[in-house]
């Protein structure tokens, strides 16, 4: 341990590289056993200190009874076992080389415990603190340390749990609810989609496995370092002086260290999967299906949100569902977007409303706050027209007039001329129109609160028929 490396270092002869037997110290203070001394004058036919060359004015040096003690004491205590010689260590107090008394100051020019001797004569000049503030400060110090390498893991440990829930409602999504319905007839393509997911789950996990390596190897690396801090916080001030900085710097370093962050995309891409499958499916039987122009992406819902197996409607649900918190998620409000965002040209799909009393549909940026509090605004970066309370508004607080209740409403989107329009689509009377300028893509906006006695519980995105 360095903290006994550092103790014998003080009891150690400069002759013979022992434990001090008999040690005696000459008047430039420096010590040696009395045997060694005396072996060294008779070689060097003077009596000058082997160390500093000074002659000596004692032809009997003195015995150091002080140095004598604490020798024998740590040779008893070696002889007894590796526990006591520790216990030992933390009673024997460390003391000047020089002048045998026990550090009390350091010296903050020299970066070291100086003795009460010393501090009035080579370090008269210096700054110099008491040993007990000194140690008190860098515990602070090394405190504060402490509880950034504890906030740190604790982020780790987060990011840890939520990339477990990933994975854990990964292997809980269904794949099969369509297939269900074409399985008289589709079997063989049954079976290319499950393998097709299969891949892609696959290729998911091992991106959450590596991702969570790298966050348990972190939490391990840090708990290293917390262990560290807080053994070092646990001793004495002379040996905590002399092994310290490491410690710190290590913490420092650690501290430093960037926030984790979830990476996103690892969940199963279910819209691609199900998304339109009943279309692309008979598409190759050349009849007429049914397609979606929108398809909601479950991976952004709100917890609330139940969806239906084909992911064209979807409805308040009262309680929240245990869902990851993973960055694509809308987990403030009750919103979900579609999976698929528009960068240019013309859309439009129509979306069955009813009576249901309160929704807000439209389009939003893909860059939209979707963990924090927001308004559904052009602000925002949300374009829609919002019903709630018996009135319609644009989103951005002004009432739009309209001849009589919706029941389906017709979205368009013309980007390149920067609009966003909406329609009654029973006889495409004109609602209202954004003007404004898009930068970013832009993805079909969903909010629904709750039905309550209302005949329509769920707002639905109208299938179209297409004639192949």
């Amino acid at each position: 341990m360095a903290e006994r490396a550092l103790l014998e270092s003080y009891l150690i002869c400069h002759e013979c590289s022992e434990i001090f037997r008999d040690p005696v110290s000459l008047g430039c203070h420096h010590s040696f056993c009395s045997s060694c001394l005396q072996k060294r004058w008779e070689q060097a036919k003077n009596k000058n200190c082997p160390i500093c060359k000074r002659k000596s004015s004692m032809d009997e040096p003195g015995p150091n009874l002080l140095l004598k003690k604490m020798s024998d004491s740590y040779v008893g205590i070696q002889r007894t076992g590796t526990s006591e010689i520790e216990m030992g260590e933390r009673k024997l107090m460390l003391v000047c080389s020089e002048h045998q008394e026990e550090p009390k100051f350091f010296c903050e020019d020299e970066d070291r415990a100086v003795c009460p001797v010393c501090k009035f004569s080579p370090h008269k000049s210096h700054k110099v603190v008491p040993i007990k503030q000194k140690v008190s400060d860098l515990k602070d110090q090394l405190k504060s340390d402490l509880k950034s390498l504890q906030d740190k893991r604790d982020k780790y440990k987060q990011v840890e749990k939520t990339y477990d829930e990933m994975s854990q409602h990964s292997k809980k999504q269904l794949f099969r609810a369509e297939f269900n319905k074409l399985h008289q007839f589709l079997k063989e393509e049954e079976e290319s989609r499950v393998a097709a997911l299969r891949e892609e789950e696959e290729q998911k996990g091992k991106t959450i496995k590596r991702e969570m390596k790298m966050i348990q190897k972190q939490i391990s690396s840090l708990s290293d370092s917390i262990s560290a801090v807080e053994e070092e916080l646990q001793k004495h001030m002379v040996p905590f002086l002399s092994s310290y900085k490491d410690t710190q710097s290590r913490a420092r370093v650690q501290c430093s260290l960037s926030d984790p962050q979830l990476v996103s995309g690892t969940l199963i891409d279910v819209a691609k999967h199900l998304g339109n499958l009943s279309f692309r499916v008979w598409e190759k039987m050349r009849v007429k299906v049914h397609f979606s122009p929108v398809v909601l992406d479950p991976n952004t819902a709100g917890h609330c949100l139940r969806l239906s197996d084909d992911l064209t409607s979807v409805r308040e649900g009262h309680k929240n569902q245990q869902l990851p918190d993973n960055p694509e998620r809308c987990t403030n409000y009750a919103n979900i977007l579609g999976s698929e965002g528009f960068s240019s040209g013309e859309h439009s799909w129509e979306v069955e409303v009813g009576d249901h009393p309160r929704w807000n549909i439209g389009l939003a940026n893909e860059s939209i706050d979707r963990k924090g509090k927001r308004y559904a605004t052009p602000d925002c970066g949300v374009w829609c027209l919002w019903h709630g309370y018996g009135k319609y508004t644009n989103g951005d607080g002004r009432t739009v007039t309209v001849k009589k209740s919706l029941q389906r409403v017709r979205v368009q989107l013309n980007y390149d001329k920067g609009e966003v329009s909406f329609y009654d689509s029973e006889d495409m009377s004109h609602i209202y129109t954004h003007r404004d300028t898009f930068t970013e893509k832009l993805f079909p906006y969903f909010f629904i609160g709750e039905a309550g006695d209302a005949k329509t519980a769920e707002i639905k995105i109208c299938q179209t028929e297409i004639s192949l």
